[in-house]
Order: C-alpha cells, then sequence, then structure tokens
C-alpha cells in the first residue's frame, strides 16, 4: 500500500473466533504500513467490548461466532461507537445484509492480499474522511459507550414495603420516568426506584436495553411487533400487550436495535 494518513496509524481491531483466520489477518497487518493491530476478539461479546475499550478505527468482523453474530456486534454498539467495519467471511449470503448493516467491504474467504489491500485502502480512505469531518465528538461517544458497558447487573434491587426485592433484569419489559423515579414495569407487575433513567440506563445491558424516548427505555428482547407512524414515530408493541411510542430523535437508534434496513418496510 502506498503511503500512509499522514496522522495518526490507522488503528485496526479483528474479531474472528477462527484462530487460524485470526493470524492470517494478524500476518497481512502486519506488513502494512502505518496499521496498528489495538484488539482481537474471538466472539461477539468480546468484539463489543474490545471495540469499546481500544476504539478501533477499522473493524475487521467475522459474521458467524458464538455470544452474537457479527450484526449482532453493530447493534450492541452505540451508533456514534461503530468503527469502519469490513466483514471478512466464508459466507456469501450474508453480503447484501452486510452493506444494508453499513459495512464499508466484504472480504469472502479464501481471500487474497490484493483483495485485503484493497479493502484495507478503502478502510484508510474512509477513516481519513471522518477524522477530517468530527474526531472528537466520537470520542466522547466512545467514552460514554465504554461506561455504559461496564459489566451489567443480572438483577436489580427493588425497595419495597420495608424489605429489598431484586427483579430479574431479563424480565424486565420497559422502564419510563418519573421525575427523579423510574417505573420498571415487567409482566408481573411495576416496581419505583429512586434513581433518574438515564444512571437506570448506564446500569443495564446496552445490548439489551435501548432508549427509544426520552422517557423510555425498552427491552428489545420484549418487543413482540412495530408498527410505522407518522413523522418518523414508530409504535412499538411489547410481548405484554403494551404499546410504547417512540421519539423522532430516537428513530435512527430504534431502528439499528431492531436490524431494520433501508429495504425493510417502514424503515427509511
Amino acid at each position: 500500500m502506498s503511503g500512509g494518513t499522514g496522522e495518526a496509524p490507522l488503528r485496526v481491531a479483528v474479531a474472528d473466533d477462527e484462530p487460524l483466520a485470526r493470524e492470517r489477518l494478524r500476518a497481512l497487518l502486519a506488513s502494512e504500513p502505518d496499521v496498528a493491530l489495538v484488539a482481537e476478539a474471538s466472539s461477539g461479546a468480546e468484539a463489543v467490548r474490545e471495540v469499546l475499550t481500544h476504539a478501533p478505527d477499522v473493524l475487521l468482523l467475522d459474521i458467524e461466532m458464538p455470544a452474537g453474530d457479527g450484526f449482532e456486534v453493530l447493534r450492541a454498539l452505540p451508533p456514534e461507537a461503530v468503527p469502519v467495519v469490513v466483514f471478512v467471511t466464508a459466507w456469501q449470503r450474508y453480503a447484501v445484509q452486510a452493506f444494508e448493516a453499513q459495512a464499508l467491504d466484504y472480504l469472502l474467504k479464501p481471500y487474497d492480499r490484493e483483495r485485503f489491500r484493497a479493502a484495507l485502502a478503502r478502510a484508510r480512505q474512509q477513516v481519513e474522511l471522518v477524522r477530517r469531518a468530527d474526531a472528537r465528538p466520537r470520542q466522547e461517544a466512545l467514552l460514554s459507550g465504554l461506561a455504559l458497558a461496564e459489566v451489567p447487573p443480572r438483577r436489580l434491587p427493588v425497595k419495597e414495603d420495608g424489605v429489598i426485592r431484586f427483579v430479574d433484569c431479563a424480565a424486565i419489559t420497559h422502564a419510563e420516568a418519573e421525575a427523579n423515579y423510574v417505573r420498571v414495569h415487567t409482566a408481573g407487575g411495576q416496581h419505583v426506584l429512586r434513581e433518574t433513567l438515564t444512571r437506570l440506563e448506564e446500569r443495564l445491558d446496552v445490548r439489551r436495553f435501548v432508549r427509544v424516548h426520552r422517557s423510555v427505555l425498552v427491552n428489545l428482547d420484549h418487543v413482540r411487533e412495530l408498527e410505522p407512524l407518522s413523522q418518523g414515530e414508530y409504535l412499538l408493541v411489547l410481548d405484554t400487550g403494551t404499546a410504547v411510542r417512540t421519539g423522532r430523535a430516537h428513530r435512527a437508534r430504534v431502528e439499528q436495535a431492531l436490524g431494520l434496513g433501508p429495504g425493510d418496510p417502514g424503515a427509511r
């Protein structure tokens, strides 16, 4: 590859569950100038953690991995924290879905060195554009995402009637802000927490809970269906039958979290 960015090295992360595949990528990256391999992951969950921790410019991402496939990795990341993505996979059938997920390139195994270098060159160009456009807001988002990713609890302690009860986070369907309190809903009832919705959002698993409105947080696992409304809003129907209206400002995040692409019904 000719020339570098003239700025910082290109920071690359690799996520692939096959040790030999990672070894090959390491070797190819080592032969490139101005490239730093900053993280490796062998599962989807590990990939999310490594991206949030190391903030790579480029993510070379396998699709079929344990603990979350490549698409789940992208959905789990805050939009601002998603690096330039090049899928590296042995499966041709995911190509359309990959580009719908805003991937820059799609390397189909087995690929040769020249094909790899072409993909990396495209990624480098994209990173240069991102750096020139706006670097500081992205870094702030990454730091915010890292805070969100800190070991989410499995249960929430709730003080009620003089005792502390523990609510299974997986059972939470949604949570609503009420001034400085939060009303947490499950299929079995409601609980009131003495904290803000923002603080609760920071504590919960970012891969599962998404802010769909400034005052509502929803557990994606409990979304049964979605109805597009006018002016960029959606009506989410939960498996409890509860309907939740999303905010226009949260549309992009909702669509990404639910895996909606430009060609899906109701999506942009």
